[in-house]
């Protein structure tokens, strides 16, 4: 036995414009769920290298392969960078808490780049072995922090700037035109 429904008396117009704008406020509102910014574009620099030393950290233990090696030679070339970034993310956190804030920041941003690696499973090491390829391809040591930047390693349950003031965040490409 079929039944018979009435037809309803919305034109197919009017639904697909519906849908339209449903789209539309969905990817307009993405920034708004973004990682907020620190008002200070050399603090967001140390917070987006800390992810990405992390994130690297978190490939070197977990992916197979020669990957601790790789991690060592990243050390090894961007010391005096990483160095430079450590020392200002003490400073930051001098002004807002001390080591014990140093401390936890860390071991959040650990913490939430090995959960993104256990939710992604085995298509963790597939997606970011490259970046060590990546990063070692850089031309110089200063390089790093807008590289970093492209990565957005700070959406994953720890933002930038914790605690202090912080900005909207905005979109990489909207960072990389106002360079």
């Amino acid at each position: 036995m079929t039944r018979d429904f009435p037809q309803s008396r919305r034109s197919p117009g009017r639904t697909r414009r519906l849908a339209a704008l449903l789209t539309a406020a969905a990817l307009l509102g993405q920034p708004a769920l973004a990682a907020a910014r620190c008002t200070n574009e050399t603090e967001q620099a140390v917070f987006e290298v800390e992810a990405l030393k992390s994130e690297l950290m978190v490939v070197a233990t977990t992916c197979k392969g020669n990957n601790e090696d790789r991690y060592n030679d990243f050390v090894t070339k961007y010391r005096q960078a990483l160095v430079a970034s450590n020392r200002e993310l003490g400073n930051y956190f001098a002004r807002r808490g001390g080591q014990r804030q140093v401390d936890v920041f860390i071991t959040e941003l650990a913490n939430a780049r090995s959960n993104n690696a256990r939710q992604l499973g085995s298509d963790f090491c597939s997606r970011n072995s490259g970046l060590f390829t990546e990063v070692m391809a850089l031309e110089t040591v200063t390089d790093l922090p807008a590289y970093a930047a492209t990565k957005d390693l700070l959406h994953s349950g720890v933002s930038a700037c914790p605690g202090g003031a912080a900005a909207p965040a905005h979109s990489t490409a909207s960072r990389r035109s106002k360079r």
